[in-house]
C-alpha cells in the first residue's frame, strides 16, 4: 500500500509520468570524452612526488576535477582487453592483436540505439589501429549494429600503429567542429610503445607529451561554445607496467602485479567537484556505467558501478 501511494505521488509530481532514476537527474553534461593514455606506470605519473613528468595532470588539471587515486584494471592488463573493459563494463579475455570482437555490446552501440543518432555522434580515435574492434561485438543481437565511427591507426585505416600527433590532429578536427561527436574515446600510444622498446628516456618524454595533449584537449573543449560547460572529460589508462623487479620491469605488462593493475582516473566537467581526491577503490569497468547514467541510456550488460563522488547529483 505504501509503495502504491509513493508511486502515485511520484506520478503527480512528474506530470503523470514515472521516470527511471537516472532520468530524474538533470546533469549539465551532454558530451563525454574519454582520453586513454596507453600504458604509463603510476609511479611515473601521479605517483611521482614532484609531478615532474606530468606537471599539468598531476597539478593544475587535478585541482580542476575529481581524481581517483586507487583506480584499477582488475582484468587482463593488456591494451585491447583494457579498452574493452572501459567501453563494455566487463572484463574479457580477448585477443590483444585485435583479431576478435568483444563479446558484449559497448557504450557506443547502446548510446546510438537509444538516441537514434547516426554513427558520427560517437567516435573512436586511436593511434593503435587494432582498437577499431571496440565499436563492434560478437554478441548475436548486436553484431554489426549501431557502430560508431572510427579513425584508428595510420590515416584511420584500422591497421598498424599511427603517430600520436596525427591522431591528435584528427581529434582536434572533431573537437573544433560545429557538430562534434557526443561520445568519443581517444587512444594515445607513445608511452606504451617506448616502454616496450626499453627506452626509458623516450618513455618519460612520451608521458610528458601526453600530459600536454590532455591539457590541449581540455582547452579545445572550453574554446568550443558547443562543448564548453557541457562536456565531461575522463582521463585514464588501459593498464600500467610491471614493477621494478617483476619480470622485465617497465618494459612490459600483463600480469597481476601492482604496477600493471594500478592506473588512474581524472574526471573534469560541469557536474564534477573540483579538487577532490577519492581514496576508495574504483575500477575501469565503472566508466561505462557512469557514462550511461549521465547521458541517460541503459547499459544492462555492464558490471560496473556509478562513480558517485565525481557526479554527486545522483
Amino acid at each position: 500500500m505504501e509503495r502504491i501511494i509513493f508511486l502515485a505521488l511520484l506520478c503527480l509530481s512528474s506530470g503523470g509520468q514515472v521516470f527511471a532514476q537516472n532520468s530524474q537527474t538533470n546533469y549539465n553534461t551532454k558530451y563525454v570524452y574519454i582520453l586513454v593514455i596507453d600504458g604509463p606506470r603510476y609511479s611515473e605519473t601521479y605517483g611521482e612526488p614532484s609531478c615532474k613528468y606530468s606537471p599539468i595532470l598531476c597539478d593544475s588539471l587535478k585541482h580542476e576535477g575529481t581524481f581517483y587515486a586507487d583506480f584499477r584494471n582488475n582484468g587482463p592488463t593488456f591494451t585491447v582487453p583494457g579498452h574493452t573493459a572501459i567501453v563494455t563494463g566487463t572484463y574479457q579475455r580477448i585477443s590483444n592483436a585485435g583479431t576478435a570482437l568483444p563479446k558484449e555490446p559497448n557504450i557506443f552501440q547502446y548510446f546510438l540505439k537509444a538516441t537514434g543518432k547516426d554513427s558520427s555522434a560517437a567516435y573512436v580515435v586511436a593511434s593503435k589501429g587494432k582498437l577499431d574492434v571496440l565499436v563492434n561485438t560478437s554478441h548475436k543481437k548486436w553484431h554489426d549494429l549501431y557502430q560508431a565511427s572510427t579513425y584508428c591507426g595510420p590515416n584511420g585505416n584500422g591497421l598498424g600503429y599511427g603517430r600520436d600527433d596525427k591522431t591528435f590532429a584528427k581529434v582536434t578536427e572533431l573537437v573544433r567542429s560545429e557538430n562534434p561527436p557526443q561520445l568519443m574515446l581517444i587512444n594515445l600510444l607513445a608511452v606504451d610503445v617506448y616502454g616496450h622498446a626499453n627506452n626509458w628516456n623516450k618513455y618519460l618524454e612520451a608521458i610528458t607529451q601526453s600530459d600536454q595533449y590532455a591539457a590541449q584537449l581540455w582547452q579545445m573543449i572550453q574554446a568550443n561554445p558547443v562543448l564548453r560547460d557541457q562536456t565531461t572529460l575522463l582521463i585514464t589508462n588501459d593498464h600500467g607496467r610491471h614493477l621494478d623487479g617483476v619480470r622485465s620491469g617497465f618494459v612490459n605488462h600483463g600480469c597481476r602485479c601492482e604496477g600493471c593493475r594500478h592506473i588512474s582516473l581524472l574526471v573534469l566537467g560541469p557536474d564534477t567537484p573540483k579538487g577532490v581526491v577519492v581514496t576508495e577503490k574504483a575500477e575501469m569497468i565503472d566508466i561505462s556505467k557512469t557514462i550511461a547514467d549521465i547521458l541517460h541510456f541503459e547499459i544492462p550488460t555492464s558490471k560496473g558501478e556509478f562513480l558517485r563522488t565525481a557526479f554527486p547529483k545522483n
